[in-house]
């Protein structure tokens, strides 16, 4: 593997204005797919390993999702300072979190802060997206077509890592008659950089899963009249948002490395404990205090209040219950608590969203809910929506549909492995990959926070550390010992898939048609997609198979190579 050049190419005549020039002769030791956190932490550490490193990123800048996502409302729900990375103490004294649960802004802040830090940008392509991936065996790399602005390049890696996104594909739903709306159209997963003005004006949002349960209080200050048109409705728990005063925060200084090291092997990459009694034994009383005392913590530990509450249903009713009763309480209409109360899913079992006045905003005079179960879009007009109860008049319309998930940013690409073989094939039945980061057939690709990893399911910036520095001792691994390509077995892959889906076949999640599965997109799958185990389990399974000098993978050195 080569070093890293004394120079960076964005300071070489004729360098790319987003970011380094390329040269398809030339050869990369790690190719880094997506500049959200996954990504940004994967260059750093190949750079640190002197490996020769390039980033692509679709965007105009980094954050990954961050970056897009600027609807209004959009917050974390994992605490601000647990949705950060570890890796370099320095870091955790110097960027100072305002609020529990960070915004959108302030979280692309960080993530443009992370880049200069590390002068992680003269490695990094903006406005790049690959759109083709193509493995030759005989040199044991991959060529990737970048498509620009400009046109398309190509680059030659020896390993690419893809950190595409878990939510990083929106999805529009194919509403008769969209076309011929004549008002303004905005997704909350491309909100426009300068903000949207609809003062005013007639809004309608569809969709109700977190951004639209964030968006919808903050659109209601502003426009004269909102209608939310609902299929499915979420559980929703309030966050109880606030600023972290300077005291809290040396405390949390003062903390830091213990935090992080309950965080690194726990159920969700947080330092949180659930309650380890039996709910169904407990007094009803200590049931209903330890209910009060997460629902008043705020944010989506309320799913975990019981060690149990995913696994067993009476269990999870008492939970449910307590939940609606607290969203009964903040609504006004009880038909409309009807209507925003979930009753197809246990809860928790779908994600639950965290809000700041949801509920509240049907209250007002000028939000008003449709409910698409009992009167569904018949067509969207030049101006309006259509249900079949009547004209609903619009000014703008707003999509808060959700993602294609987990899968959609990698199947999107046009892969093609060792003989032939193609991602799209490989995932036809639902995504297969051995610790959710190896893929048969695809060597040398390896994806962050994939399906068969925790993801989604526990703090997505700790969990993409440990994948990353996983990746990284492989590397380096494969440096000393002289090893051009890394191939995951098949068995291996098989085995891994098939033991996520029976620890999520355990559990209560698979009663709900999610995103989890793959529910939201016609036609996909239904395959239980993140690994549900926890974190710590996850972790100690990677670090075995690191111990056992990477088993379940086929290690080989090509001759002429490295």
């Amino acid at each position: 593997m080569t070093s890293p050049p004394e120079a960076s190419a964005s300071s070489r005549p004729g360098a790319h204005p987003d970011g380094p020039a390329v040269d398809a002769a030339d050869r990369y030791d790690v190719l880094v797919v997506g500049a959200g956190f996954g990504g940004l932490y994967a260059l750093h550490r190949s750079r640190e390993a002197g490996l020769r490193t390039l980033g692509v990123e679709a965007g105009a800048d980094v954050g990954g999702t961050w970056y897009w996502n600027r609807y209004p409302g959009a917050r974390c729900d994992v605490e601000s300072i647990d949705y950060s990375y570890s890796f370099d103490p320095v870091l955790e004294k110097e960027w100072r979190w305002t609020e529990r649960y960070a915004t959108q802004p302030e979280i692309r802040s960080y993530a443009d802060h992370v880049a200069d830090r590390y002068a992680l940008r003269e490695h990094l392509r903006l406005n790049t997206r690959v759109t083709a991936l193509r493995y030759r065996s005989e040199s044991a790399d991959w060529t990737a077509t970048l498509a620009t602005g400009d046109g398309t390049d190509e680059v030659r890696a020896r390993f690419v890592v893809m950190a595409t996104g878990s939510l990083s594909i929106p999805l529009t739903p194919d509403l008769p008659g969209l076309a011929d709306f004549e008002g303004t159209v905005l997704y909350t997963a491309d909100w426009p950089e300068d903000g949207a003005d609809v003062d005013g004006q007639r809004v309608g949002i569809i969709g109700t899963g977190s951004s639209g349960i964030q968006s919808l209080p903050i659109l209601a200050e502003q426009a004269g009249q909102v209608t939310v048109f609902q299929r499915s409705p979420n559980y929703s728990v309030p966050a109880f948002n606030r600023q972290i005063p300077d005291d809290e925060w040396q405390q949390v200084l003062a903390g830091y490395r213990d935090r992080r090291a309950k965080s690194l092997y726990s159920g969700a990459g947080t330092p949180h404990d659930t309650v380890n009694d039996d709910a169904l034994t407990m007094y009803p009383a200590l049931v209903r205090a330890a209910l009060e005392s997460r629902w008043r913590d705020g944010g989506v530990l309320f799913g975990k209040t019981f060690y149990n509450q995913a696994l067993n249903q009476d269990v999870n009713d008492l939970a449910r219950r307590f939940a609606e009763e607290k969203i009964r309480l903040v609504i006004d209409d009880p038909a409309v608590a009807d209507d925003l109360i979930p009753t197809d899913h246990p809860l928790g079992t779908k994600r639950i969203c965290t809000d700041s006045g949801y509920f509240q905003a049907y209250n007002r005079d000028n939000v008003a809910l449709v409910n698409l179960r009992r009167d569904p879009i018949v067509t969207v007009t030049a101006g309006g929506i259509r249900t079949e109860s009547g004209d609903h008049p619009l000014d703008v319309l707003v999509f808060a549909t959700g993602f294609d998930a987990m899968t959609g940013a990698i199947m999107r690409i046009d892969i093609v492995g060792a003989d032939g073989v193609r991602v799209a094939d490989v995932w036809a039945d639902g995504p297969l990959t051995y610790l959710g980061m190896a893929i048969p057939g695809l060597p040398n690709l390896f994806a962050v926070n994939g399906p068969g990893s925790p993801s989604v399911l526990a703090n997505m910036v700790l969990s993409a550390e440990q994948q990353v520095e996983w990746l990284a001792d492989l590397f380096s691994y494969c440096g000393a010992h002289g090893i051009d390509e890394v191939a995951c077995r098949d068995d291996a892959a098989v085995t891994w898939t098939e033991h996520v889906d029976q620890v999520a076949s355990a559990t209560l999640f698979v009663r709900a048609n999610s995103w989890y599965l793959g529910s939201n997109v016609e036609g996909k799958k239904r395959v239980f997609m993140p690994y549900i185990g926890g974190f710590g389990n996850y972790r100690a399974r990677c670090d075995q198979v690191a111990a056992h000098d990477y088993e379940g993978f086929v290690l080989t050195r090509i001759a002429g190579q490295s």
